[in-house]
């Protein structure tokens, strides 16, 4: 297994005081700060040894897309391996910026719709890996001389999250202490890994953070072909696991949130809404979030035209209901639009 920066400064460095490498870490996401050698507040022999040793930044720009209305931007970002991955910058409706962070190169899910599962699992990313993400975006904002701070980060990119738990608890972390992100405003999307959501219950070091499920059907028969991942008797698993989350570490700002992509002749009639609305009422307190279907090149599937019509029955039916709005699908890098190749 890869060491982490931090391991690595560990085993170099083990004479040096723990909070040493804090310092450290609240530079990495000080976007003035751009090399080992600007960190003044450790010696300079130290700063010299790191950037002679230790990658000041995991990722490295190989190419940069921009939406025709300049609001989303993608980076293809390349590794330390040569395997690439994608992040999205997005202008969100506060007027600041949403970033898109991916936890895998692949995915293993094979989700129907999602580009990036069509990959197949190359490896889970470090935490460092998935963390300077964020940090890449920083520096985007910097150079560009864009005011407006990142306050929102998604963690819907390329990979299913709680399939690489460690390493996406250690980037949450490092967001949490040394931004000024908060836990409300950082979400973690999963396909519902049942293993992984019951540890969520009972780790105390999970962060405060807030879980979407992508769920995309009510009827288990129907997710699984939308899902191949799920397993047998998810449906009633998840209503059970929702409601003793929102027991346990439920609050009035920590809802869980239900994805649901909206494919013709899928999932999108009205059978299929009230079939929704009566698993959410049933299972507790729930956001649903109906996701336009982004283009894949694949020509079994299309978006549906009845999005609006759908969240009608759900609002009639008692449930908390938004549409979201797509963005930067004209640069493959809208939701279920990423690869981590050079399309455009």
């Amino acid at each position: 297994m890869e060491l982490t920066r931090q391991q690595q400064y560990k085993k170099m460095f083990p004479d040096q005081p723990v909070w040493r490498w804090e310092q450290i870490e609240r530079a990495f996401f000080n976007p003035q700060i751009t090399n080992w050698l600007d960190i003044t507040t450790i010696s300079a022999d130290l700063r010299a040894s790191l950037t002679q040793n230790l990658p000041w930044l995991t990722v490295t720009p190989d190419k940069l897309f921009t939406s025709r209305d300049q609001q989303t931007y993608k980076a293809l970002l390349a590794l330390i391996d040569g395997e690439k991955i994608e992040t999205v910058l997005m202008k969100n409706k506060r007027g600041q910026w949403s970033v898109c962070v991916s936890s895998q190169v692949g995915c293993a899910m094979n989700c129907s719709f999602c580009a990036t599962g069509r990959m197949g699992l190359r490896r889970n990313l470090t935490s460092d890996e998935i963390a300077d993400q964020l940090r890449y975006w920083f520096y985007f904002l910097r150079d560009k001389k864009i005011t407006e701070r990142v306050s929102n980060i998604v963690m819907m990119g390329m990979g299913e999250p709680l399939a690489n738990y460690d390493n996406v608890v250690t980037a949450l972390w490092q967001w949490l202490h040394h931004t000024d992100i908060g836990a409300n405003h950082i979400t973690v999307s999963t396909v519902g890994l049942m293993p992984f959501l019951k540890k969520i219950l009972e780790d105390k070091d999970w962060p405060p953070v807030r879980l979407a499920i992508s769920l995309h059907s009510a009827n288990e028969t129907l997710r699984k072909k939308i899902v191949p991942s799920t397993g047998a008797n998810f449906l009633a698993e998840l209503a059970a696991w929702v409601k003793e989350y929102l027991k346990i570490k439920g609050s009035n700002k920590r809802h869980i949130t239900f994805e649901y992509i909206l494919l013709r002749g899928v999932n999108d009639s009205a059978r299929d809404a009230k079939t929704l609305a009566d698993f959410v009422m049933k299972t507790g307190r729930i956001k649903v979030n109906l996701i336009p279907f982004n283009d894949i090149n694949d020509a079994r599937l299309e978006r549906s035209p009845g999005a609006d019509e759908f969240a009608k029955i759900l609002t009639s039916c008692g449930v908390t209901t938004t549409v979201r709005q797509s963005a930067g699908a004209d640069i493959m890098a809208a939701c279920g639009q990423l690869a981590g190749d050079d399309r455009n």
